[in-house]
C-alpha cells in the first residue's frame, strides 16, 4: 500500500528541482553581464519551470493533468540542458562547471521518468 503524500514538497523530484534551480542561479551569476537577458534568463527560467510544473501538476487534482505537467517539467529540463551546453560552447561558463549541473539534470530526469511511469501504471 502506498502512503499518500501530504504535499508536493515531499516529492524527491520537487526537492531535486529546487536544488537544480539554486545551482543554476549560482552558475549564471558568473556569466557576462551582456548575457543577463540572453542565456542567463533562459537558464533560470527553464530551471524554475521544472519544480514549478511538478508542483502545479500535483495540485491539479487528476492523474492525467499531473502526468501532463510532469512531462512539461521533463521538456523544461531538456531545454535547460541545451542552454547549459550552449553556455559552455560559447564560453559563458567552463565545461567543468557545467558538467555537475548536467549530472543533476540527468538524475532529475530519471526521477521524473520513474514518477511518470509509476503514475501511468496506476491507469492500467
Amino acid at each position: 500500500m502506498t502512503e499518500r503524500l501530504s504535499s508536493y514538497r515531499e516529492l524527491t523530484v520537487w526537492r531535486d528541482g529546487i536544488a537544480l534551480v539554486k545551482a543554476c542561479y549560482l552558475i549564471t551569476r558568473a556569466f557576462p553581464k551582456d548575457e543577463l537577458f540572453g542565456l542567463t534568463s533562459q537558464i533560470r527560467r527553464s530551471a524554475v519551470s521544472v519544480p514549478a510544473n511538478v508542483a502545479e501538476g500535483y495540485g491539479r487534482g487528476t492523474r492525467k493533468d499531473y502526468v501532463r505537467h510532469l512531462m512539461i517539467a521533463q521538456g523544461s529540463l531538456k531545454e535547460l540542458e541545451t542552454h547549459l551546453i550552449i553556455a559552455a560552447e560559447v564560453d559563458c561558463a567552463a565545461k567543468s562547471d557545467i558538467e555537475p549541473v548536467l549530472g543533476r539534470c540527468d538524475q532529475l530526469g530519471r526521477g521524473l521518468g520513474a514518477l511518470i511511469r509509476s503514475l501511468r501504471a496506476k491507469d492500467d
